[in-house]
């Protein structure tokens, strides 16, 4: 076990540092209520690809506060109702390459990956808060109301994704798949707590998790940078530390993990300074629906060897 963690043993056990909000369930039925109201409006426009056996397309809808949100999706050609997988990308990414997608129109399956909301990608971020936009999403919205949080309309994204891969005529609403790592790990998370006709759900590495912990192990750098840099702004001495902590636990997808109902796979590498495993582990150990961890003990943040045959193999099972 690495030495900046706690045992495995202990990990097994832990259960988050960074505090819940008193309010938390209300602030995220007050967000799915604003999500009921906001009509998706998807439009679907035909993608040119030379694949025979799948159709791709590029994927528009409307997210709270009107953002534009863009996917892309490919469907298989085959006649029938198939089901779906929803695919998140790391931090401050894109959906991809098409051509990543086609193994799984291959396998009778249809895919949309979401372009997150002011980051690589085509999807539209409406702004609006008071405060910092200079170093981060985490923090977007930290000066402001609670309901201002960026993350908390990205995780709406995800459940306004799920919807509308949901009303598609060719796919089975009852069989919803997700997946993704690092932050895309995290929306996973999110979107199967947000959206209970998930089934199945597959984050490795899940960002966005125990902010407190992250914190309290000198690791906010990389991907965490931002709580550095806010406190170093905006509270220099730290006066206002515990108020900070507890309102990033809105966005916290620990708190949001005993929501879950899919079966989840998830995978954590063991030398993984970026997102570490206790971080991990907090949210992993909240989910009460049936649930797998694969360990990687060597490795870090980074691509694992024979994660993707696994995934597609337990999402195929849908």
């Amino acid at each position: 076990m690495a030495l900046f963690e706690m045992p495995l043993e202990q990990l097994r056990s832990y259960t988050g540092r960074n505090p819940k909000p008193g309010d938390f369930d209300a602030y995220w039925a007050r967000a799915l209520q604003e999500l009921d109201s906001t009509p998706p409006q998807a439009e679907l426009t035909p993608h040119p690809n030379p694949a025979r056996f799948a159709e791709c397309f590029d994927l528009w809808f409307t997210g709270v506060g009107g953002a534009r949100i863009h996917a892309q999706y490919v469907r298989p050609t085959t006649d029938g109702r198939h089901p779906a997988v929803l695919q998140f990308h790391g931090y401050s990414g894109n959906a991809g390459d098409w051509f990543d997608m086609l193994p799984w129109a291959a396998q009778g399956i249809a895919i949309a990956a979401m372009d997150v909301r002011g980051q690589g990608g085509l999807s539209e971020d409406v702004g609006g808060v008071k405060g910092t936009t200079l170093r981060g999403q985490i923090v977007r919205g930290l000066s402001d109301q609670p309901d201002k949080l960026l993350f908390r309309q990205i995780f709406l994204d995800t459940a306004q994704l799920a919807r509308v891969v949901a009303n598609l005529p060719e796919v089975d609403p009852q069989r919803l798949g997700a997946k993704g790592g690092s932050q895309g790990g995290g929306l996973t998370l999110a979107c199967a707590a947000l959206e209970p006709r998930i089934v199945r759900a597959a984050p490795t590495f899940p960002f966005l998790c125990d902010y407190q912990r992250v914190w309290e192990m000198d690791l906010a750098k990389d991907a965490y940078e931002e709580l550095q840099v806010y406190f170093r702004r905006f509270d220099p001495t730290h006066v206002h530390e515990d108020e900070i902590f507890t309102r990033l636990g809105y966005i916290d997808v620990q708190h949001l993990a005993d929501r879950i109902k899919a079966r989840v796979l998830m995978t954590t590498s063991l030398m993984d300074t970026v997102c570490p495993p206790s971080s991990q582990f907090a949210a992993y150990n909240k989910i009460n629906s049936e649930k797998e961890m694969v360990l990687y003990p060597d490795f870090g943040h980074e691509d694992l060897p024979g994660l993707k045959d696994r995934v597609f193999e337990f999402l195929s099972a849908m």
